[in-house]
């Protein structure tokens, strides 16, 4: 059961993609394009491709023996693959052939971050859509500006959204360049694709082609692309939280100068209404400025493959993806109940 925590900070839609079932298919997927373009060039015999993808479609893994074979070896993999030769039958020793594990974890990952950055930037429309409408419908309300906690010059309510919406929209541009340029792994045991042959290169463009990721030299040490995902979460849950922090703020009962819909009672003091969904921005925004910083650790790759690093990746980028999803919640809903008083 999920923590009572999950009601507040927790993304269900984002947590599904992190959840055993969609991390085995996309692991499978892997590896049936690897098979499919195998078979393609020639490397491997096209009907024990067309068997593997076959294979594939009708295989329900073992996840008891998956968690078993993780525990043991540190990475799912090579349980994943035993059960699926088992399951391809003849063409059982195709499998896999010439792959590493973290080339199919790797790129299994760029998989489900697709749908991941197409997720948030969806979700980053309809928080512009709202703050669009706002500025449409309040933003010529005068309001007084603040600078560092005092009151400063007085501008209007379309300037307070202008400086939520221009980083937001640059956020929003981020998240479609990173999903236009999520990077298929391929390189094979110690990363430099000699593994798969002289058709090396025409195989991970295939591959790449057939899983709708960017062609790319192998990664397994440079963890870059997975810095950059994380970077673009913390940056959209960083503004969210400016925007949690400005509404918290002016929701004062001395400040007045908004007014939140929703709940926020208090269990002493009936006359309180809490600014529970701005605070949580927050929380949110420094939860993902923090994990940032550990993640960025995974930066520190022993020569050529770190099992450590790779490790606190796979616990770490998920928090950050499901923290910005909430974060993402909150801020549509706080902006479709919020209202300008009169100055």
């Amino acid at each position: 059961m999920a923590p009572l925590l999950d009601a507040l900070t927790g993304d269900p839609e984002i947590a599904d993609l992190f959840a055993p079932e969609a991390e085995i298919a996309a692991l499978l997927r892997v590896e049936a394009a690897l098979a499919e373009a195998q078979g393609a060039l020639g490397t491997i015999d096209p009907a024990a491709a067309a068997r593997i993808g076959a294979a594939v479609r009708a295989f329900t893994p073992d996840e008891a023996a998956l968690r078993r074979g993780l525990s043991r070896d540190g990475v799912v993999i090579p349980e994943l693959v035993r059960q699926l030769r088992g399951a391809a039958g003849e063409a059982g020793p195709s499998v896999h052939q010439g792959a590493t594990s973290q080339d199919v974890i790797d790129t299994g990952l760029m998989l489900r971050l697709q749908g991941l950055l197409g997720l948030l930037g969806a979700r980053t429309d309809a928080v512009l859509t709202e703050i669009a409408r706002l500025c449409a419908e309040e933003g010529d309300r005068p309001l007084m500006a603040q600078t560092r906690m005092q009151a400063a010059l007085p501008f209007t309510v379309a300037d307070k959204l202008a400086t939520w919406a221009r980083p937001l929209r640059s956020h929003r541009e981020r998240l479609g360049e990173l999903a236009r340029s999520l990077p298929i792994q391929l390189g094979g045991p110690i990363g430099n694709g000699g593994s798969f042959g002289p058709s090396y290169e025409a195989l991970r463009a295939d591959m790449a082609t057939r899983l709708g990721l960017r062609d790319a030299a192998p990664w397994h040490s440079d963890r870059t692309p997975i810095l950059d995902i994380a970077q673009g979460l913390a940056l959209l849950s960083g503004t969210l939280g400016k925007i949690g922090q400005d509404l918290a703020l002016m929701a004062q009962s001395e400040v007045g100068a908004v007014k939140l819909s929703g709940g926020g009672g208090s269990s002493a003091m009936a006359h309180k209404q809490n600014p529970v969904g701005a605070e949580v921005l927050v929380t949110l925004a420094r939860l993902n400025a923090g994990l940032l910083g550990t993640l960025s650790q995974s930066m520190v790759h022993e020569n050529e493959r770190s099992g450590a690093a790779w490790t606190l990746e796979w616990m770490v980028l998920p928090a950050m993806a499901e923290a910005t999803g909430a974060a993402t919640r909150h801020a549509h809903a706080l902006l479709l109940g919020l209202h300008f008083r009169e100055s």
